[in-house]
């Protein structure tokens, strides 16, 4: 595997699992209240065009990397317009 490869599959993992201990504390508590609302819709926003670019350029490390970035991030994001909704944010 080229080094450039090796490298970019060690950032995509990185990456990526940065979002796994706020995904989990978010789907645990529920609370959302010190995230965001407008980082987070600017943060999807980003990833899908990151995943476009990966479709684009037919780049698997892109595109796997952001596939699970964008399920973990658009999961918080729910609950956060969830809770911004229902008002439990305060």
């Amino acid at each position: 595997m080229p080094t450039a490869d090796l490298i970019g599959y060690i950032a995509a993992c990185l990456t990526t699992s940065s979002f796994l201990p706020q995904a989990i504390k978010v789907f645990r508590t529920r609370d959302t209240g010190s995230l965001s609302l407008l980082m987070y819709i600017a943060f999807n926003l980003g990833v899908v065009l990151w995943l476009v670019y990966g479709l684009l350029r037919n780049d698997p490390v892109i595109i796997v990397a952001n596939c699970v970035t964008l399920l973990l991030s658009m999961s918080i994001l729910a609950i956060k317009i969830y809770n911004v909704l229902t008002k439990v944010d305060q």
